[in-house]
């Protein structure tokens, strides 16, 4: 299991569109894959639970993946988001 916190820094935070890059980019890795904010924890391939946590600009989440390629998922899922979501 590889836990990494990220800082969320674009305009509208990881809502709609932002969202939807994330969880498409999430699916494409084995691993299963969990976003925390807080006590919350949701997964990662779900639109509904990523929208249900509010996560807004200067929001600070962990990526969490376990599986056989959870080190290259939190690499690829960190890098989009500090990249504003522009791949």
């Amino acid at each position: 299991m590889v836990i990494r916190e990220v800082l969320i820094n674009n305009q509208v935070g990881l809502h709609a569109r932002p969202a939807t890059f994330f969880i498409q980019k999430a699916n494409e890795f084995k691993s299963s894959i969990w976003i925390e904010k807080g006590e919350r924890r949701v997964n990662a391939k779900s639109l509904l639970g990523v929208l249900s946590l509010g996560i807004v600009k200067g929001t600070t989440i962990n990526i969490i993946a376990d599986g056989s390629d959870e080190v290259e998922a939190i690499n690829t899922l960190s890098e989009l988001i500090t990249s504003d979501f522009s791949e």
